[in-house]
């Protein structure tokens, strides 16, 4: 059955726990929503672990839409949620429903997911206006890597933790439907997911959410830059990637591959007369 943003509130209530991977190509699209998957985050991560930046800074509205267009195409079940990429909504309220309807219209995603909390309400609240469900995103926000100085924990003191759980009350009222909570100390999550009706989605934030997502290339050892601390590996397809394409060079090389089984063929009387 197709997930929608309704789909979402719904296991929160019934304290079902939703699950998110990210995707950025049709391919792996296809295999992560066959999985049984609840929704898949286009992320702009893409800049990182596809386009080989240090950051997300550099990923364009046309990455995005680029990247979300395939990820739809090989999508059938999953909620399909893409990200806004940095400077496409900070610039004003205009700029922001713009380019949320582009992702929609576009790229043909379902849901855009904004970073920031208090501050980026009044985006939040008019893209909700214009009818296209937003999810939230608090706590570590990539975007603003260079504002916290790099990639940190966030609501470790008192006043942080307490501007954490006000700004997704905020992005709550706003009309979110959802929220990611990334690099929050758990209790700091659980506190937070207790104080607002809104499902919220962990990175990094501890087992108290309503759901999890992780980067798929993470979870599968495909990607080797660094590793955070919260991702658990469930395979290394990254060694059997890396040792399949040994496997194949051998082959070449040595003339073992293509062999019969991987020709076609034609009548030999054919060839005769090609001589």
């Amino acid at each position: 059955m197709k997930k929608t943003s309704e789909s979402f509130k719904k296991l929160k209530k019934t304290d079902e726990k939703i699950t998110m991977l990210t995707a950025y190509d049709y391919s792996s699209a296809k295999l992560i929503d066959a999985s049984g998957i609840d929704g898949i985050l286009v992320g702009d991560s893409l800049g990182m672990v596809c386009l080989g930046y240090k950051n997300t800074l550099s990923v364009t509205m046309e990455d995005m839409i680029h990247h979300t267009k395939a990820v739809v195409r090989g999508t059938k079940d999953a909620l399909v949620v893409s990200d806004m990429p940095f400077m496409s909504y900070q610039t004003s309220v205009y700029d922001a429903v713009k380019n949320a309807g582009r992702l929609v219209k576009e790229a043909g995603a379902e849901v855009v997911k904004l970073e920031g909390g208090t501050k980026i309400c009044d985006k939040i609240k008019a893209i909700v206006d214009a009818q296209i469900p937003v999810m939230g995103h608090i706590g570590l926000t990539p975007q603003s890597i260079n504002a916290f100085g790099g990639f940190k924990i966030q609501g470790k003191d008192e006043e942080k933790a307490r501007r954490l759980i006000e700004s997704a009350k905020d992005v709550e009222k706003a009309g979110a439907f959802a929220i990611v909570l990334e690099c929050v100390p758990d209790k700091v999550a659980d506190i937070i997911t207790k104080s607002v009706h809104i499902p919220t989605i962990g990175i990094g934030a501890g087992k108290y959410c309503d759901g999890q997502i992780l980067v798929y290339q993470d979870m599968l050892g495909m990607f080797s830059d660094f590793k955070p601390k919260f991702v658990k590996t469930y395979g290394e397809i990254g060694k059997q990637m890396t040792q399949c394409f040994k496997e194949y060079i051998k082959e070449v090389k040595n003339g073992i591959f293509p062999d019969e089984s991987h020709s076609f063929k034609i009548d030999k009387s054919i060839i005769e007369k090609l001589y």
